[in-house]
């Protein structure tokens, strides 16, 4: 399994490095679909091409990044109908900074990553994503309190390591008993509570709950991502695929993401039990489908004769939560529009189909969801961080170390 994760891995850096613009000492990735620059994505290249060793790239790619923070110390969560600053965000540059100390330091945009987003921390625990979404998100916290951990780690900052440890506590006081982690627990400015499980979103929140117990080592949180594993589990199917009608948030389904969180979090959570691994073998096989031509499609592809059975699904993810009917009919037209864009590809990005959806429900909403599948740069650059990372967890237990 090993030599096929680095083979996937490199075919996929391999494709990211012939879209990457050298501008001097600094170098970025324009979106080939949507023509916008993600800050994410290159803090999650570059933690790639450092864990692998190729990493020429690497020093441009975060010199660019670290010339986009904001005076504050944050970086904007770019999107396709928004650029606005994110305590996630910058969560996700700092531990790609974090991982680059050693050999590129930038110091003081570390620090000034890490006043910012401890002060995204409005209640115990709670850090607040973005001034447009301020509803509490478990995986926020998460991705948070991982880089704080690992910040507190570097500097021995005791302020840093006490807020990663009210991150988890938050994140694990709300998980259920059956082990999922609620996408949001309160509303916030969206319309409704999206208190509802996700298959993408738990594989998430257990990524990055695994990254801030890699640092605190507390049993408490080692039983939470135990319990958050095994719903994983639970909704893989035999032949490798989730059972989607478990994972009730519309924008996040069937995102081919889902598998590369899933599979890191399996080959984590294979140190206490090697079963799992098992679980991340069949996460990374249906990777390999998804991955074509070097990126990652938007959404796991699928047959059209499959067609019927996934409309009935939808008709099953869209009856998950308690919402008014008119919310329930957007959600069922959202997955069923869903499931067609998935089974269809381009190389383009038409969301006419979908905005004419919206109009005749009556809904808005901030996504933007083309009408066909496409090979996606922001999916691609999830997909080499987990699979880079969940290389160093497997080797890490292979060794001995927990």
């Amino acid at each position: 399994m090993d030599g096929r994760v680095r083979s996937l891995v490199t075919r996929m850096s391999g494709a990211v490095r012939e879209m990457v613009v050298v501008d001097g000492e600094t170098a970025y990735i324009p979106d080939p679909v949507f023509g916008i620059v993600r800050n994410r994505v290159h803090a999650e290249v570059a933690k790639t091409l450092l864990r692998t060793g190729d990493d020429s790239l690497a020093e441009p790619l975060l010199n660019y990044i670290v010339q986009c923070q904001n005076p504050e110390g944050s970086w904007n969560e770019v999107h396709v109908n928004y650029n606005q600053p994110s305590a996630l965000i910058t969560a996700f540059i700092g531990d790609a900074l974090l991982e680059a100390a050693d050999r590129y330091p930038h110091e003081e945009a570390l620090e000034s990553a890490r006043d910012y987003v401890i002060a995204a921390e409005k209640r115990p625990g709670y850090f607040l994503k973005s001034a447009q979404y301020t509803a509490d998100h478990v995986n926020v916290d998460a991705s948070c309190g991982a880089f704080l951990a690992r910040y507190a780690e570097r500097y021995d900052d005791r302020d840093a390591r006490a807020a990663a440890v009210r991150a988890a506590e938050n994140v694990v006081r709300h998980q259920r008993d059956d082990g999922v982690y609620p996408y949001a627990v309160d509303r916030g400015t969206y319309p409704y509570t999206f208190d509802l499980p996700c298959a993408h979103y738990q594989g998430v929140t257990l990524y990055y709950l695994a990254k801030v117990n890699d640092v605190l080592k507390e049993r408490w949180i080692r039983e939470s991502l135990t319990e958050g594993v095994r719903w994983l589990a639970v909704i893989l199917c035999p032949r490798g695929q989730f059972d989607w009608s478990e994972s009730g948030l519309s924008f996040a389904y069937h995102l081919s993401g889902a598998y590369a969180f899933a599979h890191a979090s399996f080959i984590h959570a294979s140190r206490g039990n090697g079963h799992y691994l098992e679980h991340a073998g069949l996460c990374f096989c249906r990777l390999e489908e998804i991955v074509r031509g070097g990126l990652a499609l938007r959404w796991e592809p699928e047959s059209w004769n499959s067609l019927p059975s996934s409309i009935a699904d939808a008709a099953r993810m869209a009856s998950i939560g308690e919402f008014p009917a008119r919310h329930r009919a957007f959600r069922f037209g959202y997955a069923v529009y869903r499931q067609i864009a998935r089974r269809r590809y381009s190389e383009t990005a038409e969301t006419g189909s979908f905005r004419v959806l919206c109009r005749l429900l009556g809904i808005q909403t901030s996504t933007v969801e083309p009408s066909k599948n496409f090979s996606d740069l922001f999916m691609t650059s999830e997909v080499l961080d987990c699979l880079s990372q969940a290389e160093i967890w497997g080797n890490m237990h292979e060794t001995g170390i927990t």
